[in-house]
């Protein structure tokens, strides 16, 4: 249980930090936004998350291009039935591939672009009622803790961005060129580690 709690959040964490660091016009945007509503106390808070409209965005879209767990967990067919035309015995191991699922052209428009806005006016979320977006799983063998999930990723990320600038490292490649090559494993790492320089802000 704390394996599967600590691995996906902090993959889930250096992931969104990637991709915006990758996008500096988004995280300026998300930045704003968040600089905005943590003046008043200057820190964020578990309370201001719900104002954060951009950040629920940008944290979306991250679990939608980087599933922290892939194949989810592996569920077991209770009956003999039958998918798409194919015999599904009972008692057989089933994997869900979410990650294919995140990324299929026919479900998403520019699946391998990181486009926060794409949730802008969209139903769908974190609560696997529509299969296209699973990253907790769905129905009875969802995650049991997506409650907790969110918010722990949400709020140091967001307080991340409230206190410093982020660029990458001296030397290295254009932001946009950053590396974003998938590790192998149950939880979706980020091959090469995130190297950034963070640079306070002072409000």
């Amino acid at each position: 249980m704390f394996l599967a709690g600590s691995d996906t959040t902090s993959t889930a964490l250096v992931w969104a930090m990637t991709e915006l660091i990758r996008h500096p016009e988004i995280m300026k945007e998300v930045q704003m936004e968040i600089r905005e509503i943590g003046k008043e106390n200057g820190c964020i808070k578990e309370d201001d998350l719900g104002k954060m409209h951009l950040m629920k965005l940008v944290m979306k879209e991250t679990l939608r291009l980087h599933i922290p767990g892939p194949l989810l967990i592996p569920h077991e067919t209770m009956q003999e039935t039958k998918l798409l035309g194919y015999d599904i015995p009972a008692k057989i191991r089933v994997l869900i591939n979410a990650w294919a699922i995140a990324r299929d052209p026919l479900l998403w428009e520019e699946p391998e672009e990181f486009r926060p806005k794409r949730f802008l006016n969209s139903s769908l979320d974190y609560k696997g009622n529509d299969f296209e977006y699973i990253p907790f799983g769905a129905g009875r063998r969802g995650c049991p803790g997506i409650l907790f999930a969110i918010p722990t990723v949400e709020l140091p990320l967001a307080n991340l961005l409230y206190h410093f600038n982020w660029t990458t490292r001296s030397g290295a490649p254009r932001a946009r060129d950053l590396d974003v090559t998938e590790g192998f494993g149950i939880v979706t790492y980020k091959k090469y580690p995130l190297v950034a320089i963070a640079t306070p802000h002072f409000s």
